[in-house]
């Protein structure tokens, strides 16, 4: 009898923890980017991400970091990666896939960015509007923006529009390629990793990046002219996303899916809009700490370079018109969410 009661009690014990076990679901995420772990992101946006998702799902949930591409390919693959999933998240530039995230690319018109904050809010609440059918494969997290981007250049740099004939620059997107087109320069687009090298080699004479990307690629050792815009605008921004794969997101338990939900949308791209905002303000104390010369546009000068642009706005609003969006109405709503959203 004893040994019946002592088998039986077994089984129950064993019961019962295989329920709570399968009700914990410890789940272990694999989270892919392409940039090294002290750059501003990883370090101050996503690192504090994983910590906050791990924390709130009572340590059920582990994120395993990968930076600087540990997990094989090239950024430009890191969408389909999660999109396959070969890992489970990853977090990327959406311009190094030209042509898939066309209504995304509003917000990397020129003279559009503010802050990187602001700017991110308003992104993220522009893609849930306008163009999340672009993500309808993945499970979207964050949308965001870096702050303003400005010119980094060797020598004498920039100073006036036409200063840009003939230089060869870094262009991080099809959109703001053609506008330092435009713009008289010749465009050479590549991944940011390139960059450092790129520029020791003379490949480029400069890039256009903000200047919290300057501090991990150490441009401010590599170029002596950094050139600024009046105004709250910066001439560019680039698009980022952080997406999950479908099929992660859907196999976790409703209480674990609430964590990623409640860590996802318009306050989490704050996060990382706000870390870019923080990082240009290093960037920039860098640049000064190395004697290079800040160049900041006046208003008439600055206005030059939007009325040069101002063509490739009016090229990707006909573009979007032949594909069946209406290109003015999306870029004036990406026009409204930022000033709504940099308002004092």
């Amino acid at each position: 009898m004893r040994a019946k009661l002592l088998s039986g009690g077994l089984i129950a014990a064993a019961l019962l923890f295989g329920a709570t076990a399968a009700q914990a679901q410890d789940v272990t995420l694999r989270l892919h980017q392409f940039l090294p772990p002290q750059a501003t992101i990883p370090s101050k946006a996503i690192d504090p991400w994983i910590e906050r998702v791990e924390t709130e799902s009572g340590g059920r949930i582990e994120i395993q970091h990968f930076p600087a591409m540990q997990l094989g390919g090239a950024p430009p693959s890191l969408f389909d990666q999660a999109r396959d999933g070969v890992v489970d998240i990853v977090w990327t530039v959406l311009g190094y896939t030209p042509g898939r995230f066309n209504k995304t690319e509003a917000f990397e018109l020129p003279f559009m960015v503010t802050t990187g904050e602001a700017t991110s809010r308003a992104f993220h609440e522009y893609v849930t509007e306008a163009a999340l059918d672009e993500f309808a494969d993945v499970q979207p997290l964050v949308f965001h923006t870096h702050g303003p981007g400005l010119l980094h250049v060797k020598g004498d740099g920039v100073r006036a529009i036409e200063d840009m004939d003939g230089l060869k620059l870094r262009g991080p997107t099809r959109v703001i390629t053609a506008v330092l087109d435009r713009l008289g320069a010749t465009a050479i687009g590549m991944p940011v990793p390139a960059v450092p090298e790129s520029l020791s080699k003379g490949v480029i004479d400069g890039a256009v990046i903000p200047w919290e990307v300057t501090v991990p690629l150490r441009v401010s050792e590599l170029v002596e002219t950094h050139t600024g815009f009046d105004g709250d605008h910066g001439l560019y921004t680039a698009t980022f996303a952080m997406v999950m794969n479908r099929d992660s997101y859907e196999s976790l338990p409703d209480d674990l899916k609430a964590v990623i939900d409640a860590n996802s949308g318009v306050e989490a791209a704050a996060l990382f809009g706000s870390a870019m905002d923080a990082g240009d303000i290093v960037g920039r104390q860098r640049a000064e700490e190395a004697g290079n010369s800040i160049v900041m546009l006046d208003a008439a000068e600055t206005d030059r370079w939007r009325t040069a642009a101002e063509p490739i706005i009016d090229a990707w609003i006909a573009d979007m018109n032949d594909s069946g969006a209406d290109g003015t109405a999306l870029v004036e709503r990406a026009r409204a969410l930022i000033a709504e959203h940099s308002a004092p």
